[in-house]
């Protein structure tokens, strides 16, 4: 044996290192290995807030589009390992194009956060609901001090006996914002302590609801709401889709609709995962919300003249254009792609490339050639 593998021993000997370097010359000594990849990535470490760092990992990145939206010609950095995800959003782009392009609506909700109290009993649970809307300038207040850039747009408030749960909304500018409202909260719930006799449980308490898949965050909204639209030509369908608008209106009906509701899905989607997944690791957005961006519907509808229209709505997409990941030099490059000035425009920019990959999946699948295009560009 090489080496003592006990996690604690691990983690404590690794953080005494001072640089990347260092850590990975270590882990090579002591496991016996070559971490040359990673060490060739550029680490850009200034900007990467990461423990116990040791380099960079990489994925390949594609781009797609351009996309038309709203007159303007969009270019979609997407990285992904998934063969044929890239060629379908490109020909889903060229779909939209041909047909005149697409247009693309944003919602912003609010990044929330939803902390947990404890009171004596329903009393003082509903006094302190009470207290809370009474005194919401207040904590408004109070918020907006910990951050210029915070805004407290609203709050709703759920009990369950001892238990109240408050899901507050802020306007978090550029930033997806969730370190800023976390603090805030924090300040929040410490200040609501000394001024109520509710006791906070945990600044999160599942009521945010954060990182999982809810349909309170489907219902209500979290981050920003996206919607996308577009009329495909029927002779646009045909040829470039190589199916017909009646072939997708039923497997989008079949699939979409149907088989989500047979298997309990909050999605109702072919794969907007897929895309969100991609976009989100090309521009350094935090990955665990695409938990949140995976949820969604898409709605297809044949027209008289025999023209298709498609349209998606995702409910809660959490973005950023400055703050986390997006720091990081690479993925600033990635977003530079984009051109997106604020964070409301790159959500645009995301309807529309979910937008042309439930186009392009849906006509393939009605088609028959999934299985034929992943055996070609997917292996």
């Amino acid at each position: 044996m090489i080496f003592d593998f006990n996690p604690t021993n691990i983690l404590m000997t690794l953080k005494d290192f001072k640089t990347t370097s260092a850590r990975r010359e270590y882990l090579e000594k002591t496991l016996n290995i070559k971490l040359n990849k990673i060490a060739q990535i550029e680490a850009d470490e200034e900007n990467i807030h990461c423990e116990n760092m040791i380099g960079s990992t990489s994925l390949p990145l594609g781009v797609a589009g351009p996309l038309k939206i709203f007159e303007k010609n969009y270019y979609i950095p997407l990285a992904t390992t998934e063969g044929a995800l890239v060629a379908s959003v490109s020909r889903g782009c060229k779909a939209i194009n041909l047909s005149g392009g697409a247009t693309s609506y944003v919602e912003n909700v609010g990044t929330t956060r939803g902390p947990a109290f404890e009171t004596s009993g329903l009393k003082e649970s509903m006094e302190f609901k009470k207290w809370l809307d009474d005194n919401f300038n207040l904590l408004k207040d109070i918020t907006e001090k910990t951050s210029s850039h915070l805004k407290l747009k609203k709050l709703g408030t759920r009990i369950a006996g001892r238990y109240v749960y408050v899901r507050f909304y802020f306007d978090t500018g550029e930033a997806m914002g969730m370190n800023m409202v976390t603090i805030a909260i924090d300040s929040l719930s410490q200040f609501i302590e000394k001024n109520t006799k509710a006791k906070c449980l945990a600044v999160s308490g599942n009521f945010c609801i954060d990182k999982k898949p809810a349909w309170l965050n489907f219902i209500s909204g979290r981050g920003k709401r996206v919607w996308a639209e577009t009329i495909l030509k029927k002779e646009i369908v045909e040829e470039v889709l190589k199916t017909t608008s009646e072939k997708f209106f039923e497997v989008w009906l079949s699939k979409c609709m149907i088989g989500s509701a047979m298997s309990g899905s909050l999605g109702f989607n072919a794969h907007f995962a897929n895309i969100v997944a991609a976009f989100f690791a090309a521009t350094g957005q935090d990955l665990a919300h695409l938990v949140e961006g995976s949820m969604g519907m898409t709605t297809a509808k044949v027209l008289e003249n025999g023209d298709l229209y498609v349209s998606v709505y995702l409910p809660a997409v959490m973005v950023g254009t400055v703050g986390g990941g997006t720091k990081i030099k690479i993925k600033q490059e990635a977003l530079s792609i984009i051109g997106a000035k604020s964070s409301i425009e790159l959500a645009e920019v995301l309807g529309g490339a979910v937008l042309a990959g439930e186009i392009s999946l849906l006509a393939s699948l009605a088609e028959g050639s999934l299985a034929r295009t992943h055996e070609k560009l997917g292996r």
